[in-house]
């Protein structure tokens, strides 16, 4: 009887596990993924939008492109639709970034980005390697707002590093799973409850 009991737990167990790898692969690739492409460029200005904190302490010296290896940098720098800085700003982009190689031309960076886009409002916030003359992708790691439980990644690629303000181009692959939808929509009527 033990036997025929355990042989029933068995089989149950795996029918279990069977439907639920087959409901999960259902939602692989993009199939019921909401996701967002765009791109803004990122104005960056010496000593106005983005100051060293701390001088690093050996390779590369400070450059249009590079600072020492250990340098400490911070950034609160405005985003554009254009690449010309007098475009309308929809973004801040805020952080620190820290030299990381003795080249001076890569780093680690933080960032936050908040984004007043006309149907999506929040932030996101991005970490990962940064290389100063060369495209490099950040991965997403957290949202607020409308970028709840977002996902993806962000490749910024430099425009123009002549002159005090540097311009980058970042593009955005937002995506966010098929439970952040649900989540949204249960805690717009939660606090439409509320409010009512």
């Amino acid at each position: 009887m033990a036997q025929i009991l355990h042989l029933y737990l068995l089989a149950t167990l795996l029918l279990a596990l069977s439907f639920k790898a087959t409901s999960s692969s259902r939602h692989s690739g993009n199939n019921g993924l909401k996701s967002l492409h765009f791109a803004l460029y990122q104005h960056e200005t010496i000593n106005k939008t983005g100051y060293i904190i701390v001088n690093g302490v050996a390779g590369a010296g400070v450059g249009q492109t590079t600072t020492p290896f250990g340098t400490l940098f911070a950034f609160q720098d405005p985003m554009t639709v254009t690449a010309n800085i007098s475009s309308k700003v929809v973004a801040i982009a805020e952080g620190t970034s820290i030299t990381s190689s003795f080249d001076g031309l890569r780093s680690i960076s933080i960032a936050k980005i908040t984004l007043r886009l006309k149907n999506h409002m929040g932030s996101i916030s991005i970490v990962g390697g940064t290389h100063n003359i060369k495209p490099a992708d950040h991965p997403v790691v957290g949202g607020t707002g409308d970028f709840m439980f977002v996902q993806g990644y962000v490749t910024s690629s430099p425009v123009d590093l002549q002159g005090l303000t540097v311009t980058y181009k970042i593009v955005f692959h937002l995506y966010w799973p098929s439970y952040a939808n649900k989540f949204s929509l249960h805690d717009k009527q939660v606090r439409n409850d509320i409010i009512t």
